[in-house]
């Protein structure tokens, strides 16, 4: 794994922020040649430090109105029965993200819907029904104080 010095961590911060950014603007902001910026992405992809690009969506323009966080408690815990459950839960499309937790719940799972109906038919028809799973409980967000993707680093 590479080191990264002050002008990878710098571009780092830089492309969190706004990944649109050419090489050339990229350049201009950390005083180096387009080639030189050039040369550290493709680095930094390489090494894994960039995993991928995307547009962040503003969720409530596309129709998604409902946010819940929902903990899963499984029947078992073998290895077997965690991994199907992960396989399983990452194919829904409504699961942003999905963790195993330590304490007394098994999984935490941030789901996007578009509305009550619709996360009511996600719980019926999906998540429920999953072998293994036990109990849900779905906590529901009122308001949305902060919603960072960038890592402070």
């Amino acid at each position: 794994m590479m080191e990264l010095d002050i002008v990878d961590i710098k571009l780092l911060r830089l492309l969190q922020k706004d990944a649109s950014l050419s090489n050339k603007e990229l350049s201009y902001h950390l005083n180096k040649s387009i080639a030189a910026v050039h040369e550290r992405v493709k680095k930094l992809k390489a090494n894994g430090y960039i995993k991928r690009t995307v547009a962040i969506l503003d969720r409530k323009r596309v129709g998604i109105d409902l946010i819940s966080f929902s903990q899963v408690f499984l029947k078992a815990h073998t290895a077997e029965v965690l991994n199907e459950f992960e396989m399983e839960v990452a194919k829904f499309p409504e699961v942003m993200e999905c963790y195993q937790m330590a304490g007394s719940y098994d999984f935490m799972l941030r789901i996007a819907t578009r509305d009550m109906e619709a996360y009511h038919i996600f719980l019926r028809h999906k998540l429920a029904v999953l072998p293994h799973v036990s109990t849900v409980q779905t906590y529901f967000v009122l308001s949305e104080t902060k919603s960072e993707t960038a890592y402070p680093i």
